[in-house]
């Protein structure tokens, strides 16, 4: 996420909030009552956002970790097809025997 994209996302939060609290005062709400429950609205969004963060964070779905998979992957796919075969039926006998003991 870009500098400007965090900026543009906590512009639009508050500029949510304003009109939850403005609309809340149009329904006939008065003006604490309003204030209260659009600061209980964005409190509970921010608990929600904070809740899936911890949950792709703790599930390794974040972005990092898939490129770095992927990054991963791709290095040991291009080292397997770099081997020959020779050199490719001694890792798997290495292999076999590990596994056989």
């Amino acid at each position: 996420m870009r500098r400007i994209d965090a900026i543009g996302i906590g512009f639009g939060i508050f500029t949510a909030g304003g009109l939850v609290y403005l609309g809340l005062q149009l329904v006939g709400i008065d003006n604490q009552l309003a204030g209260i429950w659009s600061q209980a609205l964005l409190v509970v969004g921010l608990i929600g956002w904070v809740a899936s963060y911890a949950f792709r964070a703790g599930g390794k779905k974040m972005t990092y970790h898939q490129q770095r998979e992927q990054y991963e992957e791709a290095f040991f796919q291009k080292r397997l097809d770099e081997l020959s075969p020779e050199e490719l039926a001694k890792i798997q006998a290495e292999i076999e025997q590990e596994s056989a003991e």
